[in-house]
């Protein structure tokens, strides 16, 4: 990959960022395999870089919107696409924690390709799954671990783990080594595809799903502590209710969120309206 351009426009990699620039034409090639990209497809890529990954997509889609929170890559990147004579990208500098898809006409659907720090993996996850306009598919390289995380089953679940597969079904698409990148991150990563559940999935039409994200983060509000005191408290329930609202769905006051199946909590968030 080119890492002439680092060198020639002195570019020193923000650690607080967490900027590690993808060199391994291997891996830029699964990404683009599990996008399944057609020349229909507006693609929205997160940090897009020096640009690497996001000329190659330029030339198997209509669009790219690539959004770069760092100015001094941002400024790079739309030189060398305008050296390069490129038409169909469009780079814009913002947080994209701050991103809304109203604003940049994402009227069509659209698909979402981010190669992501570690503290932002789960709130960009959270954002675009819960959004009102989520994406078509997702493809996220993020850290293995935080990848594991999101696709385990009890009793590994995670807080993200339950928000992924409620609103998508996560898959690893593959293992990537750490070798891959320039600067070495300490850790491997995984490519993760996310196909979003449409909104008018039957699971999401059902479910409350306001209540759903309530009633979830109550339970993992102290991971280590049972069900019966993270509900009692979070929910401002009495011990009794929660024993019984529990047990209703054959689930244990003892139990620790970690151990619930996505289905355990959609019967609770379905359960809770007749709690009196």
């Amino acid at each position: 990959m080119k890492l002439d351009l680092l060198r020639k426009y002195k570019i020193h990699p923000n650690k607080r960022l967490g900027q590690n620039f993808l060199i391994s034409k291997t891996i830029l090639r699964e990404i683009i395999k599990a996008a399944n990209l057609k020349p229909s497809d507006i693609i929205l890529e997160i940090g897009p870089g020096l640009g690497v990954l996001t000329k190659e997509l330029a030339k198997k889609v209509k669009k790219v919107i690539a959004i770069e929170k760092d100015k001094k890559l941002t400024d790079i990147l739309k030189k060398e696409l305008d050296n390069d004579k490129i038409k169909n990208i469009q780079v814009i500098n913002q947080d994209i924690l701050k991103f809304e898809s109203s604003s940049f006409n994402l009227k069509e659907s659209y698909k979402l390709i981010a190669n992501l720090p570690y503290y932002i993996t789960g709130p960009v996850i959270r954002m675009f799954l819960e959004s009102t306009k989520p994406p078509e598919l997702m493809v996220l390289m993020v850290q293995k671990e935080v990848g594991k995380r999101i696709c385990a089953q009890p009793p590994k679940m995670s807080k993200l783990a339950v928000f992924s597969q409620f609103y998508g079904k996560p898959e690893i698409v593959k293992f990537v080594s750490k070798k891959s990148f320039r600067p070495q991150p300490k850790v491997d990563s995984v490519i993760l595809r996310i196909e979003p559940l449409a909104l008018t999935d039957k699971r999401l039409i059902k479910t409350n799903r306001k209540l759903f994200s309530k009633i979830v983060r109550a339970g993992f509000s102290q991971p280590r502590k049972q069900l019966i005191n993270n509900f009692s408290k979070s929910l401002e329930l009495s011990r009794e209710k929660v024993e019984k609202w529990l047990k209703e769905y054959k689930i244990q006051p003892n139990q620790r969120a970690e151990s619930l199946t996505l289905e355990d909590w959609i019967d609770l968030t379905n359960g809770y309206c007749s709690l009196s």
